[in-house]
């Protein structure tokens, strides 16, 4: 073991579902070594971190922008007429809306293109 260029072993267990899995993907490669996959695939493969603060922030702040519609509108139904200051709030409420969207796309990572072998 001492002349061998890879001298340190890593093991860790998966499910026989996971091992399918891995299979279908390796059957998608021109290899049948497992350990040259994997290590492949540990070393350069694509991990996908999404942090789902600002959407989870965005959601709340929806919701809360929903309610007050429907609150408008609850007031509309019961009155047959929406004021000036309804309307004007609604635009309020779509800036906010179109603003949240930005922020997020903004913060969105650039995710290089993935060429399948």
């Amino acid at each position: 073991m001492q002349n061998r260029k890879r001298n340190v072993q890593i093991k860790f267990w998966v499910t026989e579902e996971e091992r399918e899995l891995i299979k279908l993907r390796m059957a998608q490669l021109p290899t049948q070594n497992i350990g040259a996959y994997m290590r492949k695939m540990a070393i350069n493969g694509l991990i996908i971190y999404t942090d789902m603060t600002d959407i989870k922030e965005t959601n709340r702040e929806l919701h809360s922008i929903g309610i007050n519609i429907n609150q408008i509108a609850r007031r509309v139904n019961e009155t047959n007429s929406i004021y000036k200051e309804d309307i004007a709030e609604l635009k309020n409420y779509m800036d906010e809306i179109w603003k949240q969207q930005r922020k997020i796309l903004l913060s969105l990572p650039e995710v290089p293109k993935v060429v399948h072998i």
